[in-house]
């Protein structure tokens, strides 16, 4: 595996198992933004975001599923609970 494979390889890894809600900083990397950049976007509503007292937070199944509107793809099958 070349180096900048296992570097995206590592990044999967860590961002598969990422908290349900996560912040500006952990957004932004999950998204591959900058934290001015997701800052900017969910001020103007452009992400879907909330405020948890004065700081913003983010549900990855909720920026999955922006991620899927913007791109035009279908959105991923919700696992079921059996």
């Amino acid at each position: 595996m070349t180096k900048a494979g296992s570097k995206s390889a590592k990044f999967v890894e860590k961002m598969s198992h990422s908290p349900e809600v996560m912040d500006v900083r952990q957004s932004a990397a999950y998204l591959g933004i900058s934290d001015d950049t997701l800052y900017r976007y969910a001020s103007e509503g452009f992400v879907p975001a909330f405020k948890l007292g004065n700081r913003w937070r983010f549900r990855k199944s909720l920026l999955d599923a922006w991620m899927d509107k913007q791109s035009g793809a279908a959105p991923a099958p919700k696992a079921t609970a059996r």
